[in-house]
């Protein structure tokens, strides 16, 4: 996900999951090959009017201890940097210029893995997001990141 709004890119369109778990939430089918790879990834806004994002954690999302690879944590986190910022980067490409991330806990098989966050400053060419990913209530991660605007190519 890129947050350019263009149809012609190569990202896919904000689609609404109609069934299932997931019903009333929000994905991109397509929008990222990594990310449907690694996820699938979902997004919505709040009752309190704030974005969240959430997938199910299953066993391709384990490492060799059977606990969420940080590499799973990470492209999540990435993936909902943009979800928080969309605002601050609707029509606009961007990427992902710098990001930090602090692991402080795990989730198994199973848990439900939660992501939420805020834009700290949205600049003219860069967008300041801090986040924090948990499960069951308690923190797995907390990150901060830059996402850079890019211009379009011609």
């Amino acid at each position: 996900m890129d947050g350019a709004g263009d149809e012609n890119n190569y990202a896919s369109k904000l689609t609404v999951v109609t069934e299932g778990e997931w019903a009333g939430w929000s994905q991109y089918p397509g929008g990222d090959p990594y990310e449907d790879l690694a996820g699938p990834f979902y997004c919505r806004i709040d009752e309190k009017g704030r974005p969240v994002c959430a997938f199910r954690a299953e066993h391709k999302h384990m490492n060799g201890g059977q606990f969420m690879h940080g590499g799973c944590v990470m492209t999540f986190a990435d993936f909902s940097l943009f979800w928080i910022a969309r605002d601050a980067i609707e029509g606009v490409r961007s990427v992902t210029a710098t990001f930090n991330g602090e692991f402080v806990g795990t989730a198994r098989v199973g848990d439900l893995v939660e992501c939420s966050g805020e834009v700290v400053k949205a600049g003219r060419s860069m967008v300041f997001v801090r986040g924090i990913i948990s499960t069951g209530g308690e923190p797995m991660m907390s990150f901060s990141s830059v996402l850079k605007k890019t211009p379009r190519k011609a």
